[in-house]
């Protein structure tokens, strides 16, 4: 019986990881040349005299109504231009971030064969954290002044927000980006829905960021995943016992969804724990659905958040 088991066992991981490297295989051989402009070095290294052809090239960077004095003053202003010389400190050679992103659109391309190659520009800018990597359908905008370093002097930020202003987070935050684009909005206002559709983002995370960690999919640190792991049996009994699945409070969503410090189950175990728990449970979800059922992975981002938790026959591990 044991040698049965064994054999059974075996056959799931050699063709599991048989499937794996065909789909490595396909993704490496498509043919895909990146496009990156250095955008932020092309406007502090313009001369003054050249503001107008700089204009000219890159427009949707210049709203209307802006006095060509901002962008001078931008130029030249001492603070922008020592943030200037951090980036390029930290970024003189982009090449190894092109090389990752070459493959994940590599990846993109094979799941999503209709999407196009977009070029990806580089800036710097206001320090907005929830726009730190914008998909754009023809552009992805890259903003390196949130990459510099979680330790970096620059950042006045909790740190739960420091911690994901590393350059490894780049692609991660272009792949949220993208699938804001592919996954339909939420209507239903329920705890499952939200965590379903974080859990379908983090899902194509997977398939995207093959050699990522689940750590930097999240956005986590590697003690953050443990925790996970090692109370998902508890975090699910809670949600289950307080009724919170289907419950349209909308507290629920800063407490469980949202970025935070920790998660706020109102226990001793707040301090201990990481935001986006909720998230974490749907993402375990989604990996439930689509190992128990043979959908693909377009169908997947269509499917309700009750029909995946239903098909899901998701269990916490113990």
């Amino acid at each position: 019986m044991k040698k049965y088991l064994f054999l059974v066992v075996f056959c799931l991981v050699f063709f599991s990881c048989n499937k794996k490297t065909k789909v490595e295989s396909a993704v490496t051989a498509i043919p895909l040349e990146l496009k990156v402009v250095r955008f932020d070095k092309i406007f502090f290294e313009t001369p003054p005299k050249d503001l107008e052809k700089v204009k000219k090239e890159f427009p949707f960077f210049f709203p209307a109504g802006n006095d060509n004095s901002v962008w001078l003053n931008k130029m030249q202003d001492p603070m922008w231009r020592e943030l200037y010389a951090e980036v390029q400190k930290k970024y003189a050679d982009f090449e190894p971030v092109k090389l990752e992103l070459e493959t994940l659109f590599k990846h993109i391309k094979y799941y999503f064969p209709q999407t196009k190659t977009p070029k990806v520009i580089t800036i710097i800018s206001e320090m907005d954290y929830n726009n730190k990597a914008i998909y754009a359908d023809s552009l992805v905008i890259v903003s390196l002044e949130l990459y510099l370093g979680k330790g970096h002097k620059f950042y006045q930020f909790p740190n739960y927000l420091k911690q994901n202003f590393e350059q490894r987070q780049i692609a991660p935050d272009v792949v949220s980006s993208f699938s804001a684009r592919k996954i339909p909005p939420v209507l239903e206002k329920d705890l499952l829905s939200q965590m379903i559709y974080y859990g379908k983002q983090l899902y194509l995370k997977d398939l995207l960021l093959p050699e990522y960690t689940d750590a930097e999919k999240m956005g986590y640190t590697p003690e953050q995943i443990v925790w996970c792991q090692e109370n998902e049996s508890y975090m699910w009994r809670y949600f289950i016992e307080k009724e919170m699945l289907y419950s349209n409070d909308q507290k629920l969503i800063p407490r469980f969804i949202n970025p935070a410090p920790f998660s706020k189950f109102y226990l001793e175990i707040d301090n201990e724990s990481p935001g986006q728990v909720g998230a974490w449970i749907g993402w375990q979800m989604v990996r439930s659905y689509m190992k128990n059922n043979e959908v693909p992975v377009a169908d997947l981002l269509k499917t309700s958040a009750k029909e995946i938790f239903v098909k899901s026959k998701y269990k916490p591990k113990k």
